[in-house]
């Protein structure tokens, strides 16, 4: 998972700077994918990008990009060079003006109190009247337990990169202004904090 993700989850209540152990022996195999190259890392996140371009695109975009596009995506990420990754990402990142936006939004919702690794699901930006579907939306259809009910106290908090975006936001916007790297919306539902 994305550190951000992963401080949203588990740490976003906390001071920062967030202090992390580091264990070097007995790695927990059962728990988490072990990488024993950045070749496999590197094919994890291609792989994440082509499901999220055949998800926003039917796979159009990173199917006509070439080998060294791929690569420069990559090694851009890599390096922390900005305009290295994103001058191949822009494309990703587009569609055409007579579409209103992407075909699907790939999002993965992660929550703090369940066993459950993520919720995944075709969800369209656009509704079938022409309106934008919001966080709001999404969140009805997918995950009804993070809206709060009418008449009750909210008890979870949606975080995307550490903010708690207003339900009103179109998923859409979303998408292209708050994915991660490897083009999916991580969304976090944890606690909201009792004090």
């Amino acid at each position: 998972y994305p550190i951000g993700l992963l401080f949203d989850l588990h740490a976003s209540n906390t001071a920062l700077p967030w202090s992390i152990t580091v264990h070097f022996k007995n790695f927990p195999e059962k728990d988490l994918l072990h990488c024993h190259s950045k070749d496999v890392i590197e094919a994890h996140f291609m792989a994440c990008i082509k499901e999220a371009d055949a998800l926003k695109h039917k796979s159009q975009v990173i199917n006509e990009m070439q080998k060294k596009d791929h690569k420069q995506l990559w090694m851009g990420l890599q390096n922390d060079k900005f305009e290295q990754f994103w001058a191949i990402n822009r494309k990703l990142m587009e569609y055409p003006p007579e579409d209103s936006g992407f075909r699907y939004i790939p999002f993965r919702i992660y929550q703090a109190t369940t066993e459950r690794p993520f919720i995944q699901k075709l969800f369209r930006p656009i509704a079938s009247g022409g309106q934008l579907h919001t966080l709001g939306d999404l969140l009805k259809d997918v995950c009804p337990s993070a809206i709060t009910p009418e008449d009750g106290e909210q008890k979870t908090q949606v975080m995307i990169h550490g903010i708690e975006p207003m339900l009103e936001t179109p998923i859409q916007w979303l998408s292209e202004h708050m994915s991660y790297p490897d083009n999916f919306l991580h969304i976090s539902i944890i606690p909201r904090p009792t004090d």
